[in-house]
Order: C-alpha cells, then structure tokens, then sequence
C-alpha cells in the first residue's frame, strides 16, 4: 500500500492496508477450498500428485502457506506482541506477490497478456517501494 499511496499521494490507502491484506487471505483460501473440494473432492494422495506435478500448484499452495501467518499475526495485538519481528514477518507480502503472479503465468495455457498485465503493475510498485522511481511535484 505505501507504493500506491506514493505514486497518487491518497494517505487513505494506509487505512484500507489491514483489510486488503486479510481479504487477500480470504480470497485465497476460497480458491484453496475450491481447488481441494470440488476440483479434487479432498483426495489427498491425488492432491499430492497434483502439486508434485504441476508447478503452478506449487507456488500457488507454496503462497497460502505464505499467507497464513499474515493473517494470524494481522490483529493489534500480535504487531505489540511481536514488535520489529512483525514487520520482518510482513514483508512475506513482496515474495507472496512474485509467487501469485507466477502462479497465474503458470496456470495460464495460451494467452498471458491478463497475468503479464498483473505481474508489470506488481513491478511498478516494487520500483516504487525500492525508491527506484521517484516522483516529481509539476
């Protein structure tokens, strides 16, 4: 969020930062259940195969796992409890991001340009948030 509050100078962004990161959770885990129960009716030996098998599924499963602490630690009272460790724990998000676009480039057969479009705006923002653009006042 501070990247997109940079580049259009709306501080509100910053409000919104736990809710999107807990909806991204939610999101995710729906897609999760969709996979393992009506792709997969829970046959776990067949899941197993399926990830072992396909690379998408990898990184995608590889980033819920990503995600889970996130969500755990996202209350006022785990960023007390774990202090600077939090912000450590957080930063998961930028590799957890680089997972979800690969997860869609993957996933996708023929045309990329929708997962291309997402993975070019995921760069932008990390440029920003590295310091490598910076904006200037006209």
């Amino acid at each position: 969020m501070t990247p997109l509050r940079k580049i259009t100078h709306i501080n509100q962004w910053i409000l919104y930062r736990r809710m999107l990161g807990l909806f991204t959770f939610f999101y995710a885990s729906i897609h999760l259940l969709c996979y393992i129960g009506l792709d997969y009716q829970f046959a776990w030996v067949d899941i197993k195969n399926d990830i072992s098998k396909h690379r998408y599924v990898l990184v995608g499963f590889l980033g819920w796992l990503l995600l889970l602490p996130l969500a755990i630690t996202s209350s006022d009272n785990m960023i007390r409890k774990l202090k600077s460790n939090w912000k450590r724990l957080h930063r998961l998000i930028y590799l957890i991001a680089i997972l979800g676009v690969l997860h869609f480039v993957w996933l996708v057969k023929k045309d990329v340009t929708e997962p291309l479009i997402y993975a070019a705006i995921i760069l932008v923002l990390f440029l920003f948030r590295l310091n490598i653009f910076k904006l200037r006042r006209i």
